[in-house]
């Protein structure tokens, strides 16, 4: 389940199911590589945001929310962004 290396974001969407929102698979693959494959790097000062590095080709891999307003923060999107703004946006 490792990451793909022309692979550039895993976008997670939620269903409504039986009265409940629910994660799908992408949501649920985010969820594997943040516990059990990238290594977390630094979180922003609001918490929202967290950089994560692939250990494999090193690139950098940004969690956000960009559906901030909805409950719980919305669904997860991970993506890829450049060393140099890795470095900006994240103390490490």
């Amino acid at each position: 389940m490792e990451i793909k290396s022309d692979e550039t974001s895993i976008v997670e969407q939620w269903e409504f199911v039986n009265n409940k929102m629910i994660s799908n698979e992408q949501g649920k693959r985010i969820e594997w590589l943040r516990k059990n494959y990238l290594t977390k790097i630094a979180t922003d000062e609001s918490g929202w945001l967290v950089i994560y590095q692939d250990p494999n080709d090193k690139r950098y891999w940004e969690l956000s929310y960009p559906n901030g307003e909805m409950q719980g923060g919305g669904p997860k999107l991970l993506k890829v962004i450049p060393k140099e703004e890795a470095m900006s946006k994240y103390i490490f």
